[in-house]
């Protein structure tokens, strides 16, 4: 299964310069926030595959003009083609903004989940905004990652763990593609395609086009 993972910033390719057909080929698009919701409802509008997007700290127009035709995973864990997929957008907690959290305020939406997460035997993929602490997240408060996303993955060892908030133009080189454990971590930045079953993260750059 070919998945898209999008976030932060619109792909120009995939908007302004979009060409019939240039989605053809992939079964799912996932989005990590941060993005405009327009683009969104381009994608599934022109895209033969569903959508699913968690919040960014920046996604506030979300609230009154939600992506449409696309899914909110967010506090959710839904199952798509078998796939296990686990939600939680947002930030840390920096400047009382909406979808900013406390390390504790994850903790308790992750708490709020357990039932779904023993009834599923876990999880195959995370998604998040916010990177995991401690794993190419930054060192000031708005773009530090959550302590108990790592935990989770120490916990239920994911497929992949999909994030995104640490751009790859800021000034710091944060990777594309990382491992932890027997997690595939993946920044979502723009645009990445990768096959699920079998993954090849020889390229840091795999587009659409």
């Amino acid at each position: 299964m070919k998945i898209l993972v999008i976030g932060d910033e619109e792909s120009k390719s995939l908007w302004d310069h979009y060409k019939p057909g240039m989605l053809d080929h992939v079964d799912l698009i996932i989005s990590c926030g941060d993005l405009n919701p327009h683009y969104l409802s381009f994608l599934v509008t022109m895209a033969k595959a569903p959508v699913l997007y968690v919040h960014g700290n920046h996604d506030v127009k979300y609230s009154h003009t939600p992506p449409e035709g696309c899914t909110c995973i967010d506090d959710d864990l839904i199952v798509y083609n078998g796939i296990r997929i686990l939600g939680l957008g947002g930030s840390m907690l920096y400047n009382g903004g909406y979808h900013q959290y406390t390390e504790h305020q994850m903790k308790v939406r992750i708490r709020k989940l357990w039932t779904k997460l023993i009834r599923y035997r876990g999880f195959d993929i995370l998604v998040t905004h916010s990177p995991a602490r401690g794993i190419n997240d930054g060192d000031d408060l708005p773009h530090m990652g959550f302590e108990c996303f790592r935990t989770l993955l120490e916990r239920y060892r994911p497929k992949y763990f999909l994030h995104g908030h640490v751009h790859m133009t800021y000034g710091r080189q944060y990777k594309r593609i990382d491992q932890y454990e027997d997690t595939y971590i993946i920044n979502s930045f723009e645009q990445y395609l990768f096959d699920y079953e079998n993954p090849d993260f020889s390229s840091p750059v795999s587009r659409v086009v």
